[in-house]
């Protein structure tokens, strides 16, 4: 119960002015920008998705992070994209704690390593705080393996099938 309650109030704790502060307007535009040069690309779908804290229904259930994660993935559509090769990545801000949730398409071409290895960079520098920091390199990381295995033809276009600014709750 003292677990529960001290985690309650951790989430309480922050709230959107927290995000704003950790990443400002003209970071989210960087990001968003980055996410946009990215899907030029290949034909994947990148969402950065940044909580402050996780909603109360979340918290009542005890959810990790990566439950919250993949219950996002389907909630902003990233599960559903036409070739199955959608990317979330999140950061829960009370808990520095990121996910990244990757598609189907994305399950064979790409072994659990290489997310880790991302990860890893990010935690890197969110441990730091420098967050804008961390995003941009996973976005760099998840673009390379897009590329790589999703890359499009030249003069081609990727229809955007999701939106490239950040969510931020």
């Amino acid at each position: 119960m003292a677990h529960w309650l001290a985690r309650l109030l951790q989430h309480r704790f922050f709230d959107e002015r927290k995000v704003r502060r950790a990443l400002p307007d003209e970071a989210l535009a960087r990001i968003e920008a980055q996410v946009v040069a990215s899907e030029a690309r290949h034909s994947g779908e990148i969402r950065v998705c940044i909580e402050a804290g996780l909603p109360l229904p979340a918290l009542r259930r005890n959810a990790s992070p990566r439950e919250r994660a993949v219950a996002l993935f389907t909630e902003l559509g990233v599960s559903a994209t036409q070739a199955r090769n959608g990317v979330l990545i999140y950061l829960l801000l009370a808990e520095r704690a990121i996910e990244i949730v990757a598609d189907r398409g994305l399950s064979q071409p790409v072994d659990a390593g290489e997310w880790q290895r991302i990860l890893a960079t990010m935690q890197g520098a969110f441990a730091s705080g420098r967050f804008e920091a961390g995003l941009s390199q996973a976005i760099a990381a998840v673009d390379a393996l897009l590329v790589r295995h999703f890359a499009i033809e030249p003069g081609s276009r990727n229809p955007n099938e999701l939106p490239d600014a950040p969510v931020v709750r």
